[in-house]
């Protein structure tokens, strides 16, 4: 594949595509992966340490509620806010900010003395959770080839996962011990410690440094000489296949003119996906454990959901890469609604309830995950972080819907039967966004390659 316009500036993306996946760009992934791994711990800690913060301050669900969703309600308004600063300032230098950020707020709210405190400093906490996580997926992706992006996206955000689950293992070793603080401040710490390691060995986008650093040339030069040669042909400039940032600002790009429609699309899947997950996440070893399945059973059951997030986000991942990805998860999604169904009737058999969770994990987990690997080949670089983080954004409106729906259905006194009929409904809805996403830009991937080029720098 050529790398070179017809006046021999190099186009990045073209340049990345051209060459085999280099350990450079495998470092990348797994800075990110770590980015995201520590984003995970922290995330979940407010659920780790809940009974011990309830048992010493002897809070009542209602008081425990505001502390259980203040990072979440943070990450969306970070997501909101980190996107756009993204695209201003570089993708490297607000991923590094939120790291500092939900870092540094997590060490803070392990001195907390009451529950007020607390909620603060975890809505502060979620601010930098939220700028994180957007701004890895945005920098994993431009240093993806096209043909591997979704693969190695999928597979760095798994991650959150494997984070999300340490935070698991570390409370059950260090609250016994050391009390709930101690949670938090490891969930602190270690973002703190690794701060400079990123710094060191975290390189900017080389998109974004053509679009908005025009003198980083030799900047530039040096970060695709790690990736491989540079053609002999090459003129010493390079651009980017992408709109002019200075005609546009990065939220006109995502929410005006071709963009438009997959961005409301992609919106409606987060929403849902997300509204699914987390729904799941907080209420599922209740649900199970009415059931009358013991508490260990509840937990096998709901540790399936988690794995099977994991293995189907690595599958569906590749099978984006080497098949029309609206279809991939069009599909996932219908299948999870399946699941969904299926755990709502045949819940009283122990393994056919494993293999539902399981099942259900993979496509709508797995797929959400794949959805992020969409959006961030779906904008172009003068706006790929902000139709990333909004995304988040969005569907942390989702988390919070399902969070406090979960407990307005229960409320209701709807049986595990109706709970999971019902959910297959937001699982239909984003099966639809993608399909009919898929109908608009198939054929067009991505589709910002319609859009006029930057002047070559």
């Amino acid at each position: 594949m050529a790398s070179t316009d017809n006046n021999n500036s190099v186009d990045v993306q073209k340049f990345i595509d051209a060459q085999p996946v280099t350990r450079f760009q495998w470092l990348i992934c797994l800075l990110c992966f770590l980015v995201t791994a520590l984003d995970g711990l922290d995330t979940a800690a407010a659920g780790f340490i809940a009974p011990a913060l309830r048992e010493e301050w002897a809070l009542t669900p209602g008081q425990l509620n505001p502390v259980l969703g203040a990072a979440l309600l943070g990450l969306m308004f970070g997501a909101f806010a980190a996107g756009p600063l993204a695209d201003r300032f570089g993708r490297k230098t607000v991923l590094l900010g939120s790291v500092l950020c939900f870092g540094g707020w997590s060490v803070a709210a392990a001195f907390s003395q009451n529950v007020e405190t607390l909620t603060i400093l975890r809505f502060l906490t979620g601010l930098g959770l939220g700028g994180a996580m957007p701004n890895a997926i945005t920098l994993t992706s431009e240093y993806c080839p096209t043909r591997r992006r979704s693969l190695m996206v999928t597979s760095m955000f798994c991650g959150f996962t494997l984070g999300s689950a340490l935070g698991g293992i570390v409370a059950a070793h260090m609250v016994p011990l050391y009390g709930w603080r101690s949670v938090l401040l490891i969930g602190g710490v270690l973002p703190v410690l690794v701060l400079p390691l990123l710094a060191l060995l975290l390189p900017e986008s080389a998109g974004f440094l053509v679009l908005r650093r025009k003198d980083h040339r030799e900047r530039v030069e040096r970060i695709l000489r790690r990736i491989g040669d540079l053609p002999d042909a090459w003129n010493g400039k390079f651009l980017v296949n992408d709109t002019k940032t200075k005609e546009h600002s990065p939220v006109r790009i995502i929410l005006r003119g071709e963009l438009s429609r997959g961005t409301f699309l992609l919106w409606t899947a987060f929403f849902m996906s997300l509204l699914i997950i987390y729904m799941m996440t907080n209420w599922l070893p209740m649900l199970i454990k009415d059931t009358g399945l013991s508490l260990s059973q509840a937990a096998l059951v709901s540790a399936m959901f988690q794995v099977g997030g994991t293995v189907g986000a690595i599958f569906l991942g590749g099978a984006m890469d080497r098949f029309d990805p609206w279809r991939v998860l069009t599909l996932a999604y219908v299948i999870g609604a399946g699941f969904l169904w299926f755990i709502g009737q045949f819940y009283h058999d122990f393994t056919l309830l494993i293999v539902g969770v399981a099942g259900m994990g993979a496509c709508i987990s797995g797929t959400q995950v794949g959805a992020n690997a969409l959006a961030s080949g779906f904008y172009p670089t003068a706006s790929r972080a902000t139709g990333v983080a909004w995304s988040h954004g969005v569907g942390r409106i989702g988390s919070v819907t399902g969070t406090l729906g979960g407990g307005a259905l229960l409320g209701l006194g709807l049986n595990f039967n109706g709970i999971f009929s019902l959910l297959t409904l937001p699982a239909l809805l984003a099966a639809g966004a993608m399909f009919f996403m898929g109908r608009y830009y198939r054929g067009a991937t991505p589709p910002s390659a319609a859009l006029p080029a930057t002047p070559p720098v």
